[in-house]
């Protein structure tokens, strides 16, 4: 490889460049073409300089400049002013360029795969990936528009203070929801949510292995829908297909009996000190290890507790119950187990084998974990009175979301009316809410409630349009 083929390559990009950005709409001209044409020509000034002083610093900024670039054309990409072909075509001739001043300087390709974990983290492809994750859903919020205005320069700069240990988690912002119990939520800056996604990208499959089967919280492929379904399986077991229980009154009297248990304050009780220790023997990594130590001591309170609302703190507590998970699979040998985050059930045809169960699971939890079972909500309770589990309330034959979920969406949808008679509220949105009501009640059987609620909010809507006719 020569300076010269480097140059080549540089200049047969800036040939394709122009005309392709120039074909952007033009209210985006201003904004992404300049940068991008900017961004290509100070490349190319590198490159020519490169050619009378070669040293590492040179090759450093025109990387750092080809990284630039290529967030820059993604950025074109998703908002459809460039099409795939086109964008390949172009992320292969800066992979070429990186390729060629790897070749130069004698190192590994720039582009290519990372040595360790931490250098994983760090990689522009990382963090872009994590921005995207991170901005799901939120694309319309004013943080998440002013971020993206500057994506480029935000995520260099935050590259940067992975790089140089000079990250530090901003004060995290509280508020108080009711949904319907009380929770204090703790949200964190877009920036450091970006770093989450970041982080889990990188360590969630070295956890991933650890994980049980019957684990569904805060995992591809599983999730509240995932863990009904196996519930339903576990009950047919246990049961014996819906055996009836000897002087039954119905026959929805079947047999079986399910723990249905609860951390008590979870998130608020996480020590620490063990959560490290227990990240400690899967993580090697120094710095991966410096960054989780940030993050985690980013909390309100010193030593214990991890803050409503971050995706870490879910991910950290999934961690932290996995060994709850090995014990009650290994230690007490429970077939029918399932966990959701801190909820979680152990089924079985015996009450007496539960009763024990829940003993030794008590102890476990406060000798080893530092946490304890919650003394309200955790009972034995016989499969044919219903389980109140991820918001419905489940029976042998049929499962209901449970009352105050109804009501809730009762107020919020009574609320939105409201608004939408004053005018502070489009039609499409009231309806919008309606439909994710119903994708979620769905999956119990609700057919004539989801009926009733639907034909409500229709004859309000409708009798609203009369009035102002």
């Amino acid at each position: 490889m020569s300076y010269g083929m480097l140059f080549q390559k540089t200049y047969e990009m800036m040939k394709w460049i122009y005309p392709a950005v120039n074909k952007f709409p033009r209210k985006q001209r201003l904004i992404l073409s300049q940068r991008i044409e900017t961004t290509a020509i100070r490349i190319l000034e590198l490159v020519i300089d490169m050619s009378q002083r070669d040293t590492a610093t040179n090759r450093r900024k025109i990387i750092y400049e080809v990284h630039k670039l290529q967030i820059l054309f993604r950025i074109c990409k998703d908002l459809s002013y460039l099409s795939f072909r086109k964008y390949e075509h172009v992320s292969e001739m800066l992979k070429e360029i990186s390729y060629i001043l790897d070749e130069l300087g004698g190192g590994v390709p720039a582009m290519q795969a990372c040595e360790n974990l931490y250098d994983e983290l760090c990689s522009f492809e990382n963090l872009c990936l994590a921005y995207r994750k991170a901005r799901k859903g939120k694309s319309s919020k004013p943080y998440v528009a002013d971020f993206s205005m500057n994506m480029e320069q935000e995520l260099m700069k935050l590259k940067k203070e992975l790089e140089d240990f000079s990250y530090n988690p901003r004060p995290l912002k509280k508020f108080v929801i009711r949904d319907p119990k009380t929770r204090v939520i703790s949200a964190s800056d877009f920036r450091d949510r970006i770093v989450h996604h970041a982080l889990c990208n990188i360590i969630g499959p070295v956890f991933e292995k650890s994980f049980i089967h019957d684990s569904y919280a805060n995992r591809k492929g599983k999730g509240t829908h995932a863990a009904m379904k196996r519930f339903d399986a576990f009950k047919k077991k246990v049961s014996g297909n819906g055996r009836i229980l000897p002087h039954a009154k119905d026959t929805s009297m079947v047999a079986g009996y399910v723990l249905k248990a609860d951390i008590k304050h979870c998130f608020n009780s996480i020590d620490h000190y063990k959560m490290l220790e227990m990240i400690g023997r899967k993580i090697k990594d120094r710095d991966v290890m410096w960054l989780m130590k940030k993050i985690i001591r980013n909390s309100p309170n010193h030593g214990k507790g991890m803050p409503l609302g971050n995706l870490t703190s879910q991910f950290f507590a999934n961690v932290y119950l996995t060994e709850l998970d090995t014990f009650v699979k290994h230690e007490l040998n429970a077939r029918f187990y399932i966990r959701y985050m801190d909820d979680f059930l152990i089924m079985d045809s015996s009450y007496s084998v539960l009763e024990e169960f829940k003993k030794r699971i008590s102890f476990f939890l406060e000798c080893k974990l530092k946490i304890e079972l919650h003394p309200e909500k955790s009972n034995i309770i016989p499969l044919h009175k219903g389980t109140n589990f991820l918001g419905f309330r489940i029976f042998y034959y049929y499962k209901l979301p449970k009352k105050s979920n109804f009501r809730a969406m009762e107020r919020r949808i009574g609320k939105m009316i409201s608004m939408f008679s004053k005018g502070e509220m489009e039609k499409s949105k009231v309806m919008e809410s309606m439909e994710g009501w119903n994708s979620y009640a769905i999956h119990g059987n609700t057919y004539k409630a989801r009926r009733s609620m639907s034909k409500r909010i229709r004859n309000e809507l409708d009798k609203f349009r009369e009035v102002h006719l």
